[in-house]
């Protein structure tokens, strides 16, 4: 198996390109006299004569042609897999793995989306939508994401995590609510049914109870759902009232209406990575951050 010099095997591409030594040696940025030497050491080498020298002119021998033409393609791939190493290397390529809760699905996802289409373009994001928080840590500890966007958790050795924002909760009520005209005192509602999360498994569910208590009342939980849209379809439908995060209020169903609190309850919600993750998750947190600040999303 010969092994080719990509050196030379570029220097003999641009002598057979320019048909002449000098222009060849200004595209290489060395000296005219040393590309005569390197054209005979890749002949000597792959032992097949390339030019033709009984001439003046710069001529191609049909070897010589014929491994300019298989050159090119060559030369071509190599570049185009180092620019793709660096690009990786940078973040700008590959794919990158992100999980993310209901709440955020409606505001903040929509626009990372489009935010890293535009400027990372070769970059293709595997998103996993509608989890809970445990179940998103749960992947970032087995390696099943690489980003996860929760609530505030334990998390397992080896994710990192930071905050995005501090978010506003607001009352989700059906359309003609007596307290829809807002802001909504939170004890207003002590006698209403709420439609919550699943206890066991969201901060939200735990949040709705503990900003309740310090309105002093217990919530009377008639529903408890899974999936934020599930959430705001039953209060649209009136079977009683919600505290969401404010993000929430981006998914517009008919029959609800999001009215802000009196007292600004609000909660935490994080961005958490791998830190073996690969380098694009440095970008695509900074990106989330930006968006994620309560004058924008």
């Amino acid at each position: 198996m010969t092994t080719l010099d990509l050196r030379k095997l570029r220097a003999f591409v641009y002598v057979a390109e320019e048909r002449h030594f000098g222009r060849a040696a200004e595209r290489l940025f060395v000296a005219q006299p040393a590309l005569s030497p390197t054209i005979k050491a890749l002949e000597a080498q792959i032992g097949v004569q390339l030019l033709d020298r009984s001439t003046r002119r710069v001529d191609l021998t049909p070897a010589g042609a014929r491994l300019l033409e298989r050159a090119h393609g060559i030369l071509d791939a190599i570049d185009d897999a180092v620019a793709e190493a660096r690009r990786i290397d940078a973040g700008e390529q590959g794919s990158l793995r992100l999980g993310f809760i209901g709440s955020a699905s409606f505001g903040l996802m929509p626009a990372l989306a489009r935010a890293v289409g535009d400027a990372l373009p070769l970059l293709q994001l595997d998103l996993t939508g509608d989890l809970l928080s445990p179940e998103v840590a749960a992947r970032l500890a087995d390696g099943s994401l690489d980003v996860g966007v929760l609530r505030p958790f334990d998390l397992a050795p080896g994710v990192s995590s930071r905050v995005l924002r501090s978010e506003p909760l607001v009352a989700a009520l059906p359309t003609g609510h007596p307290a829809a005209s807002g802001p909504v005192v939170l004890g207003d509602l002590a006698d209403e049914p709420f439609i919550s999360y699943q206890a066991r498994a969201s901060a939200m569910a735990s949040a709705l109870v503990a900003a309740c208590r310090a309105a002093g009342f217990t919530p009377m939980i008639r529903t408890e759902v899974r999936e934020t849209a599930t959430l705001v379809a039953f209060v649209a439908s009136g079977q009683g009232v919600a505290l969401v995060p404010q993000g929430v209020a981006h998914l517009q169903i008919p029959g609800v209406e999001y009215v802000p609190l009196a007292d600004e309850v609000t909660i935490d919600l994080i961005a958490a990575w791998r830190t073996d993750a690969p380098a694009t998750v440095e970008r695509v947190v900074d990106r989330l951050v930006e968006l994620a600040n309560p004058a924008g999303i």
